[in-house]
């Protein structure tokens, strides 16, 4: 019997190993979530799974997402990294990178960001959906995006903080056939 799984999951190995083992389980680390958040600004117009082929030349290029590193990366580091080919060369993009590592130390010196990220979930985190009515966009995400944006975040539109808040676990977005659902 084959496995049913979320149909954007269905067609690729790097695909269905990321929908089995990492996507919409709930992430605490700090560390990984600001991977997650700047690979979903990466994403921002392009496919998932364009991203998840470069993940391991962005890690290479972000220092693993250490943020502090990350922080301290230089016009000069980005116009390097403008000349690899293993991520995405949009200056914007990569400028977000750096921006928002520099965001999050800011306001990690006043409360724990992860902790903040996750008040932005949902009350009932499962959330089941048919593939043909899942959200671009929830008023959580939303509210995520306006507080990230206040706080001087780039690249974090409520649909990137969408696509955040289901590869993180912060919503269970598995559709109601895959069987990861917890309606099976």
């Amino acid at each position: 019997m084959k496995i049913k799984r979320c149909l954007w999951a269905e067609d690729d190995s790097d695909m269905i190993a990321y929908h089995d083992d990492e996507w919409g389980i709930p992430l605490y680390d700090e560390q990984r979530l600001f991977e997650f958040l700047s690979l979903e600004g990466a994403q921002a117009g392009l496919s998932w799974k364009t991203i998840l082929k470069r993940r391991e030349a962005y890690q290479k290029a972000f220092h693993c997402f250490e943020i502090s590193k990350v922080a301290l990366m230089s016009t000069e580091d980005m116009e390097l990294l403008l000349t690899n080919s293993g991520i995405i060369r949009n200056r914007l993009k990569v400028k977000s990178v750096i921006n928002n590592a520099r965001c999050w130390l800011k306001l990690k010196e006043n409360l724990s960001v992860v902790e903040k990220l996750w008040t932005f979930s949902p009350e009932n985190q499962d959330i089941y959906y048919h593939q043909h009515d899942v959200p671009a966009f929830t008023d959580e995400a939303q509210a995520m995006s306006k507080w990230l944006k206040l706080n001087g975040f780039t690249f974090v539109g409520p649909k990137i903080c969408y696509a955040f808040m289901q590869a993180t676990g912060m919503v269970n977005d598995h559709i109601k056939s895959c069987y990861l659902s917890r309606t099976q």
